[in-house]
């Protein structure tokens, strides 16, 4: 890896560049390091906690090519190889061939798998053929040590770095740039090979009952850069109108954990006492997770519940301690704090849970060597071009993205017409003017807009509505200021939950079918068997243009 100084901040260049520093990024930064590359990876937080995988774990999913029942290639491939998944066969195939390899790192970082009858112990989960989810018993500390076999295999760590733009060509992501949230610094990196694995389940687009964004039951700091900044130079992406998700959560408390309960045995249970999952899945509450989500709403909209209950009271005594003291606070470490503050024992009663927030998801487009290739604007000999444009300095330096500029008096904000002068400034946090507003003015909008028009029950009518409504909230970007780095990082993130809520209505108003997505349209209530298929978007020219998969 080359660094050089500049007068704007670091120039580095390396051969691989990997966006992101979660569960994928790692898998990809060790394989990179097998090869010899010089690799760089780069997160918003530090690679020991950060990504989902960063606040624990329970389960891994392993279809390993056993003689047990359906613990097979064609299994496997048949099971994902559905419209709503939107992969190709050869990219399952490729799945499928590394989740041994992935076991093993798992087993050499010491990871403690649940060992039943001398081999590790597996179980059906979310309506799938096999048994393929291994249950991990000290799920809270994978993270940290993969960390330090990352850290100990030579690749080299960019932490705390907020990417605010990619940079192409050829069709290729050629590098980005950003700014570390704690230091201020500015980079500009250039690589041969990107590789993006950032977050992919987007969060803090719709609330759960506590209110608080934070209290989700994904990453909440994955707010939608996965799709934007790629979106940005020109790469398409799929079936981000059909790939959300969500789950059951415990009554007031953003954990997962429903994939052990379930397949452990739990028992839904609605208002009236009726155990009423068999109504929407074949495999009960061990079914699709789509199919519990939208069952639970459904009974809640015809007036049996809320409350929910999941009944674990007939679990035997090893079992339900498996599930609520090991197996739970490793997805959310202070899950037992929740049961202490409640008087929560699975055993003696069952336990309350709502429908959680949602998420956005999808895909990059990607041939069958899983690349990218766009054509957008941005090209690699314009990365100075931009970097004159975007970073501008106070105080030794603070980033701005495409879309922010720097007043005079030391505050951030989305670039509009005004062009700031940056010969003249004076230090961060000194703020004038009326009217102005900060990120959560910004961002708590979005999701009210989004609860409203478009959570599991919705229309054309109220998404179209939706649309112009965040179009208002976009047209408030030049009041809009942030007075230090971690304002700046959350106002850009705002902005990318802003243009991914906008690109998932607009590609849901494609697709005149219910049943694919994690949502119901009351105008089209049915599936459409001529719409098993997957939903391209890209932008080009700042409007949104769409096709279908073959």
């Amino acid at each position: 890896m080359l660094v050089t100084e500049t007068a704007w901040g670091k120039r580095i260049k390396t051969d691989v560049l990997i966006l992101g520093t979660g569960a994928s990024g790692v898998g990809a930064a060790l394989r990179a390091a097998e090869l010899k590359a010089d690799v760089l990876m780069v997160g918003q937080g530090r690679l020991e906690s950060s990504g989902c995988l960063g606040g624990g774990n329970d389960h891994f999913m392993a279809a390993l090519g056993t003689d047990e029942p359906n613990d097979t290639r064609e299994a496997f491939v048949g099971f994902f190889m559905k419209s709503a998944f939107g992969y190709r066969e050869a990219q399952l195939n490729q799945w499928f061939d590394a989740i041994k390899p992935c076991v093993k790192i798992l087993e050499e970082v010491d990871t403690e798998f649940l060992i039943k009858d001398g081999k590790r112990y597996r179980s059906v989960g979310f309506g799938q053929p096999g048994a393929w989810w291994l249950h991990i018993t000290n799920g809270t500390t994978i993270k940290r040590h993969l960390a330090r076999r990352v850290r100990k295999s030579g690749v080299n760590i960019l932490d705390d770095f907020h990417i605010t733009r990619l940079f192409e060509r050829g069709g290729h992501i050629m590098g980005c740039m950003g700014f570390n949230v704690l230091t201020r610094e500015v980079y500009a990196i250039e690589c041969k090979t990107a590789i993006c694995s950032l977050g992919w389940h987007p969060q803090r687009l719709t609330n759960n009952s506590t209110g608080n964004p934070y209290n989700c039951w994904h990453m909440p700091y994955n707010t939608g850069s996965y799709f934007v900044l790629p979106m940005q130079i020109g790469a398409s992406l799929v079936n981000i109108d059909i790939s959300g998700r969500a789950t059951l959560i415990p009554k007031g408390w953003g954990a997962p954990g429903m994939n052990g309960i379930n397949n452990m045995g739990g028992k839904e249970i609605n208002a009236l006492g009726e155990r009423f999952m068999f109504k929407y899945d074949p495999m009960g509450e061990n079914g699709k997770r789509r199919n519990q989500v939208m069952g639970t709403w459904q009974e809640q909209v015809e007036g049996n519940g809320p409350p929910f209950y999941m009944d674990m009271t007939h679990f035997s005594d090893e079992d339900v301690h498996h599930l609520q003291y090991v197996l739970m606070p490793a997805d959310k470490e202070t899950y037992l704090d929740y049961c202490a503050a409640r008087g929560i024992e699975f055993k003696k009663a069952p336990l309350e849970v709502e429908v959680s927030e949602m998420t956005v998801s999808g895909m990059l487009l990607a041939d069958d060597r899983l690349e990218n290739h766009g054509e957008g604007p941005v090209r690699g000999q314009q990365l100075y071009e931009f970097l004159r444009r975007d970073v501008l300095r106070l105080r030794g330096g603070v980033p701005c993205r495409e879309r922010c500029g720097v007043h005079r008096d030391g505050r951030h904000r989305r670039r509009g017409k005004r062009r700031p002068n940056t010969t003249e400034s004076s230090p961060l946090g000194e703020r004038k003017g009326t009217n102005l507003l900060k990120y959560n003015d910004f961002e708590d909008p979005i999701r009210q807009i989004m609860d409203y028009y478009a959570k599991y029950r919705r229309n054309m009518a109220g998404m179209r509505l939706a649309l112009e409504k965040l179009a208002l909230v976009e047209s408030y970007t030049d009041r809009v200021v942030a007075t230090n780095n971690h304002e700046l990082m959350r106002l850009h993130e705002a902005f990318d939950l802003l243009e991914l809520c906008r690109a998932h209505l607009e590609a849901c108003l494609q697709r005149k079918e219910s049943g694919r997505g994690m949502y119901q349209l009351s105008d089209y209530p049915e599936k459409d068997p001529e719409l098993a298929k997957g939903l391209v978007l890209t932008r080009k020219d700042g409007a949104f243009q769409f096709g279908w998969t073959e």
